[in-house]
């Protein structure tokens, strides 16, 4: 049976129902009020005739009757009731609508009355079945019950005068049946326009295909409506954001669940269709949001996110890779130089010479992270300060690891965990400062391990941060870079000092410390986008519940300072970070 079918018959019974239900209350209300009037009418009327003096006196004179019935009877037809009757002590009628019946003992019992009791109720006399009152007619005293009198109106006329009024409530009720079945129609109507037109079926199945689809896509969808709630979240884009199994994101805000660029993005849907890199908690995501349309009107917004982060790891793991490709380029090229020149010497039989010259060679060339970094000896970071100073060297830059250097190789996985952020926020901070120092520029690292935390400085000789964009800097989004540019270069270089210990370590313990910082994440920018290197790094020390700030360097540019517990605070939701970006080091 189709919907609006049974939509339609359900009102409709619904309707009939009250109707009918409404109609037997308001009959029996009204036959109630129907005997009530007659009820007190007959009361008046029988205790009137009891008190009349001239039916006490006929009572006891030689003839009762012949006084008693017009009395009687004038009573009755001014009153409107079947009978009024009147009888002696014994029951013997003194009158009756029917003249032949005067004389005769009452058809019913006299008992009540004549007792001094009040009789109502309903007796089948010899006019038929009627509702009467009976009542004691006393002596001039009052103490002796000399007769009764009884006043009754057929149940046939009561009957019929409940009749007529039940027309008009008839009519009321059908009028009423009529308008709700229209009433149930329009209902039914709309109702159906509101779903399409669409069966029951046809509504389970479409639920269900949405569902299937939103859940079963690679991609996350989060659906805002024009209030700036959550109304749609599937099972990729809670992984992405990072929601967990208890959290019910639909109907909360959106300024609650998502992270401040993606709120950004919602505001301007359409503004990029192909999407644009972005930050959501510890992870690097394509989004695009489009507008949400029903009718030509504008209801919300739809995000949808792609997981980048695996991506952005590759690229930096294959920038890695090219840039220790092109330090084995450059160390063979320069290897085949010095083979030529000592080739060269040995065939002029300058042999001492071509001694000094391989003396003086020495090992420089060699890729070995022991000369590099001799205190650092887990390999992965060993490796990146490797490549990385290759790298910086190949573009003109000198990059100095700090003999002080100190990291030991991880021996369980929290380390292991705990060195991988390291390997980030190293890989990130060197390009920053690699890009800030430019050609002919310098580079200092140190890396300092003990039992309590992991401190890293980052020195270069570039312009340096300005203090007013000293927290701007870790804003996702955020670069001062401008592509296929370096910044300029206007600051004088500060050469290192000393040798024998770290003065940058010196600098730490007395130079003032940055503030908490906030905010977690991994990757680099990488050339992959801009603004997202420095907001990894923050989220990094944020979710670690270590510090990071800018300063200004010895060297004259700048300083990244920055600590992290050996032992990890809990984490912050990436939301609840963003929260917290005015509390930056400045």
């Amino acid at each position: 049976m189709p919907l609006r079918v049974q939509l339609l018959l359900l009102q409709v019974v619904i309707v009939l129902a009250v109707v009918s239900a409404a109609g037997v209350v308001a009959g029996t209300l009204q036959e109630r009020q129907l005997r009530d009037a007659y009820l007190d009418r007959m009361t008046g009327v029988a205790q009137s005739v009891a008190g009349l003096p001239a039916i006490r006196d006929a009572l006891g004179s030689a003839d009762p009757s012949a006084t008693i019935q017009p009395i009687a009877e004038v009573i009755r037809e001014a009153s409107d009731v079947t009978y009024v009757v009147v009888t002696d002590d014994e029951g013997i009628r003194m009158s009756h609508p029917t003249a032949a019946r005067i004389g005769e003992r009452v058809s019913t019992d006299p008992s009540v009355p004549l007792s001094g009791g009040t009789y109502i109720g309903t007796q089948t006399g010899t006019l038929g079945e009627s509702w009467r009152v009976k009542v004691p007619i006393f002596d001039e005293s009052g103490r002796s019950v000399i007769g009764a009198a009884s006043v009754g109106i057929l149940e046939s006329q009561l009957h019929a005068d409940f009749r007529e009024d039940l027309d008009g409530l008839l009519l009321a009720l059908g009028t009423a049946a009529a308008g709700g079945v229209v009433c149930a129609w329009w209902v039914t109507q709309l109702v159906r326009r509101r779903i399409y037109r669409l069966e029951p079926e046809e509504i389970a199945s479409l639920l269900e295909t949405r569902d299937a689809m939103l859940h079963g896509i690679s991609e996350g969808v989060v659906a805002l409506d024009r209030t700036g709630r959550v109304a749609l979240v599937n099972d990729e884009a809670r992984r992405l954001l990072g929601l967990g199994p208890g959290e019910a994101p639909v109907g909360s805000l959106a300024t609650d669940v998502l992270d401040g660029q993606l709120l950004e993005l919602a505001d301007r849907p359409g503004d990029h269709s192909s999407g644009e890199l972005l930050l959501a908690g510890e992870r690097v995501l394509l989004a695009r949001a489009n507008p949400a349309t029903v009718d030509g009107r504008a209801v919300g917004a739809v995000l949808v996110l792609r997981d980048h982060t695996e991506l952005h790891a590759l690229l930096q793991d294959l920038d890695g890779a090219r840039d220790l490709t092109d330090a084995l380029r450059a160390q063979s090229h320069e290897f085949a130089n010095k083979l030529h020149v000592v080739s060269g010497l040995l065939e002029l039989g300058q042999h001492v010479e071509a001694v000094a010259f391989i003396e003086r060679a020495g090992h420089g060339g060699l890729l070995t992270a022991s000369v590099i970094a001799p205190g650092v000896h887990s390999p992965q970071v060993a490796a990146l300060l490797l490549a990385k100073a290759t790298t910086a060297r190949e573009r003109g830059i000198d990059l100095e690891v700090d003999p002080c250097s100190v990291l030991d190789a991880p021996d369980s996985p929290d380390e292991t965990t705990l060195q991988q952020d390291v390997l980030t926020i190293l890989g990130n901070a060197i390009d920053n400062a690699i890009d800030a120092a430019g050609p002919g520029g310098t580079v200092q690292v140190l890396v300092q391990e003990d039992d309590e935390e992991i401190t890293v400085l980052v020195d270069d000789d570039g312009p340096g941060v300005p203090t007013a964009l000293r927290a701007a800097v870790f804003r996702p989004g955020f670069s001062t870079k401008h592509a296929g540019a370096q910044p300029p270069r206007s600051v004088r270089r500060v050469p290192r000092a000393g040798t024998s210990s770290s003065p940058r370590w010196d600098a730490l313990r007395h130079d003032d410390a940055p503030a908490p910082q906030l905010q977690p994440t991994p990757g680099s920018d990488a050339g992959t986008a801009r603004g997202i290197g420095l907001a990894l790094v923050r989220r990094i020390v944020a979710r670690r519940g270590g510090t990071v700030g800018f300063t200004t360097s010895p060297l004259g540019g700048a300083r990244l300072t920055l600590t992290l517990p050996v032992r990890s605070s809990a984490a912050l939701s990436g939301a609840a970070l963003d929260r917290l970006t005015g509390t930056v080091h400045r």
